[in-house]
Formats: structure tokens, sequence, C-alpha cells
């Protein structure tokens, strides 16, 4: 017969709910990229959707273990949230923030070209 969970963490002791509650936080903040489209309640077709690709892109995307931060930036920014880039550091932590500066200098000079005829631009 299937158990409460309530009544299974209710007979822990308060140590082992401490170290329970750790463990859960700690796979929380380490995901797979179609782990946290799903904890986001996203199907890779609605997110393909949103970034006006094919759903295989996204099976595809998810499999890889490298590709460039724009893409990923897309991906999470798809999904609701923003990428940072953290540096893990012997003194600290640290955000590496040039990304976000090239990032918004491709923003800048694209909506500069949209201003721009065509012909001016060739």
């Amino acid at each position: 017969m299937a158990k409460n969970f309530k009544d299974l963490r209710g007979k822990m002791s308060e140590e082992s709910r401490t170290r329970s509650t750790m463990k859960a936080q700690a796979i929380l903040r380490e995901m797979a990229l179609s782990e946290l489209r799903e904890a986001m309640n996203l199907t890779q077709e609605s997110l393909a959707e949103t970034l006006n690709v094919k759903q295989a892109s996204i099976s595809k995307m998810e499999r890889r273990s490298d590709m460039y931060l724009s893409t990923l930036r897309k991906i999470i920014e798809a999904m609701g949230g923003t990428l940072e880039i953290v540096a893990n550091m012997p003194d600290g932590r640290v955000r590496i923030s040039q990304f976000r500066e090239v990032r918004k200098r491709t923003i800048a000079a694209s909506q500069s070209d949209s201003n721009t005829p065509v012909a001016a631009r060739a």
C-alpha cells in the first residue's frame, strides 16, 4: 500500500529532513536543458514554436553538449528566463558580463541595419 509522503516525512528526524531538502535543492540547481524545459511545463513543440524552429531542432539542441552561447541564450529566454555566465573562482563567484555587451551591440547593429535602406548596406 502506498504511503502518504507527509506521513513519511513527519517520521524523519530534523537532520534527515534538512539533508533531504539540501539534496533536492542541489538537484534543482543542476538540470539538463530538457529537464529545465520539462520543469517549466513546456513541450519541445511549444518551445520550437516560440523559437520559430522545428521540434526536431529542439530535440537536437537538448542532446548537444556544446553549443553557441547565443543559441543557449535564445532557448533560455524563450522559456522566460535570462542566461548569466558565472565563473566559480577560489575566492568567490564572478559574473562574466562581456557576453551581455556583445548581445547589446548585436541588437543595436541589427536595429540600425533595419533602418538603413538595403542599397546602402551593400
